[in-house]
């Protein structure tokens, strides 16, 4: 599992007029203001468990500035939102050709499954959390504070 983790001022995610009427939804599918855009990647092996790990060490990372100008305080701290957005991409392979692979991406059904979870674990943590839609196509915009950028891969994390 990926995550790339962005500090933003605000961000949003639309559809287009289209996509939005095809799924009954408004065209901004959500939005925030200060907090964390997170760009969730899954893989075929990705669980429960390995979800349930990445959500903690998301919710706890200290990447927002204290009143000293350093990086100390986490989302709770600050009181910030999260900006959810699935995003298969993540686990694009370049290394042959110039056309990106993508079958380390977890298949559809599992992907959603787990994106979903992420996103209701953040919310049974009490964050306010909103999303894109799984698997539209989405434009995302946001002010990056700082900028100030991670990725966190649970691969890395020994998850």
């Amino acid at each position: 599992m990926r995550f790339v983790i962005q500090c933003v001022r605000d961000a949003k995610v639309t559809l287009s007029e289209e996509e939005a009427a095809a799924a009954g939804v408004s065209p901004v599918t959500g939005a925030i203001d200060h907090g964390m855009l997170v760009l969730v990647g899954v893989t075929q092996s990705d669980t429960k468990e390995t979800a349930d790990r990445m959500v903690r060490k998301l919710l706890k990372l200290r990447i927002f500035e204290d009143a000293e100008g350093k990086t100390n305080l986490d989302l709770a701290a600050v009181g910030g939102d999260l900006l959810l957005v699935s995003q298969f991409t993540l686990y694009a392979d370049v290394r042959k050709g110039n056309r990106p692979s993508f079958v380390k991406a977890g298949d559809p059904a599992h992907a959603q499954a787990l994106y979903q979870y992420i996103t209701d674990s953040c919310r049974a943590q009490g964050v306010l959390v909103e999303t894109g839609v799984f698997g539209a196509y989405m434009h995302v915009s946001m002010t990056n504070e700082g900028p100030f950028t991670l990725i966190m891969d649970s691969e890395e994390l020994g998850y």
